[in-house]
Formats: C-alpha cells, structure tokens, sequence
C-alpha cells in the first residue's frame, strides 16, 4: 500500500470504489460483478467507500446510444453493507424531486440504521428531462423541490414531531422513527454550479464533476477544466461555510480512463495527479474500472489496492 503524504493542513484523502458502469443495452449491468464480493473485495483493498449512480427510468435512446444501466441505489448498497463492516455508503448520486422527501428521509434512515451509521448521501438535481416526465415530476420544479428536500430531510431524521407545507404536500404534526444511527447523515452535493457550491456550503460536502466540456453541457453543469479552477472553487464553498469549513468533504471522480481496462497502470502518474487534487482540497476520490466483467473488476480493485491506500 502506498499511502497518501499530504500537508498537515489536508484532510487525509480516501478512495470511493464506484461500481463498475455497464453502457449500453447489450450486456446486463450485474455482469460487473456481485455487489456484495465487489464490496468486501473493496474493503479489504483499503478503499474507505462503495457507490452507486440512479437512473431508474431514463429515455431508451439514451440507453441505446450508450447510457449506463444502474440499480436502486438504496437496495445495492444495503447489500453491499451486509457484505462488509467499514465501507462508507454513496449515492453517486441520487435525485431527491424525484421521490416524496418523506419517502426519501426514511428509506436513507434505515439504511443508516441497519448499516451501524454508514451512510453518505450524495444528492444533485438529475438533468435527464425523460426521467423527470417518466416519473411525474415537473423538470422546471426541479430546484425547489431539491432545497425542500434539503430542508426536510434533518427535521425527519431528528426522530421528532415536526410540521412542514411543501409544494405538494401538508406534514402536521408527524414524526419519524426509529432515527438514524447518527444525529446527522452527511449530505454531500453534487454539481458544478455556483447553485450547488451554495448548498454544499450548508451542509457537509461537495461532489464537483471533473468533465468535458461535451459531457458538462449534457448534465447540465459548467465544466471545471483545471486543478487551479477546481481549488479555487473549493475555495468559494469554503469561505461560504465560513467556521464550519474544516467539517466539508470534497470528492472529485477521477476519470476511469486515466486507469487502464485491466488493473492500475503508471502508478507515479497517477499518485502525482492524486496529490495535486489534494493540494487543491480534495479530500475523497471516487475511482471506477472501465471493465464490465466480475473478473476484472475484482483485478482491478487488487491491483487499485496494491499500489494506492488512503489508510
């Protein structure tokens, strides 16, 4: 294991295994591998995290020209946490407008719960307007119904009675329980926009995208083209969290390409590259195998592990 030498002033940088992504629609998205033997793979490796993306009802088209299949996000990582002990949980990420809060609050509650308090919810307001029809949910309400989300979520999860007038629906007087095993599930934003650096602000991390110009404009977030850019924005959300700053993550995707198909390549290049996002401010990064078959995954993490820990 190569452990990661940061300056004191970093917060130590942990790795996020993302599992694998199956594009398209000739192959099934399990292929990959079994979520709980890539999980515990993953633990054993030395990776601190397991994700999971959303897209439950997205366009055919999409699919068809390449879009990745996914799962429940919730359901996926309870498996994964049945398999494993440490793991932190991810949503990478999921769509709050797309679920009534209530509904959303009390499904991460019980994963929390179950999984001893593992879990991080990663949020971003979805950009795929056929998922948002498919599922009654107006595109055009997408960021208000996200911020009521936000709102909500703590009262819920406090295990209190609390009251709340959303835009679709009147709580009086309601209380959920049992509570989360923790007073507080991290929620960490993901997005490129001044919007989103905003709300990361207020609550506990922020998940930038690390992409092309091309790929920025079909999720609908500005690109962020350099490590400078990326620290001075890390920055922003920084000085608008203002004393609460220290308590943020930032977690930053490392683009799967720069890794190989088959294990873990050029190991210097990439912990330079690792250092720099953590000069920058990173302090997690979610990695992900370009190979859809159980066997190169699980080479892949062993190879991932045997050169890079944050532990």
């Amino acid at each position: 294991m190569v452990p990661l030498n940061e300056p004191a002033h970093h917060k130590v940088m942990r790795f996020v295994l993302a599992y694998p992504e199956v594009n398209g629609t000739e192959g099934d998205l399990l292929d990959a591998g079994e979520v709980g033997e890539l999980a515990a793979a993953a633990e054993a490796a030395g990776f601190a995290g397991f994700a999971f993306t959303e897209h439950p009802v997205p366009a055919a088209k999409w699919l068809e020209r390449g879009g990745h299949q996914s799962l429940d996000p919730f359901v996926a990582l309870a498996f994964a946490a049945a398999a494993t002990e440490k793991l932190q949980l991810l949503t990478y990420l999921t769509v709050p407008p797309w679920r009534n809060p209530l509904l959303l609050a009390k499904t991460a509650a019980t994963l929390d719960r179950l999984s001893r308090g593992r879990l991080i919810l990663g949020v971003g307001t979805g950009y795929h307007k056929a998922e948002y029809a498919a599922l009654g949910v107006e595109f055009e309400e997408r960021n208000r119904l996200f911020d009521e989300a936000l709102e909500i979520m703590p009262l819920a999860w406090s295990g209190d009675a609390f009251s709340y007038s959303g835009q679709h629906f009147e709580a009086k007087e309601v209380r959920q329980l049992p509570a989360p095993a923790r007073a507080r599930i991290p929620i960490w934003i993901g997005g490129n926009s001044r919007l989103s650096r905003r709300r990361a602000a207020m609550v506990q991390g922020w998940m930038p995208m690390g992409v092309s110009v091309e790929v920025a404009r079909t999720v609908r977030t500005p690109p962020i083209a350099s490590h400078k850019e990326l620290s001075a924005k890390i920055a922003e959300v920084k000085e608008m969290a203002g004393e609460r700053a220290t308590e943020l993550d930032f977690v930053f995707s490392y683009p799967h390409a720069r890794l190989g198909n088959e294990g873990v390549v050029e190991a210097a290049r990439h912990q330079e590259e690792f250092d720099q996002l953590a000069a920058a401010g990173v302090s997690w990064v979610v990695i992900a195998s370009a190979s859809s078959t159980a066997e190169a995954n699980l080479a892949f993490v062993e190879a991932f592990g045997s050169q890079f820990s944050a532990s």
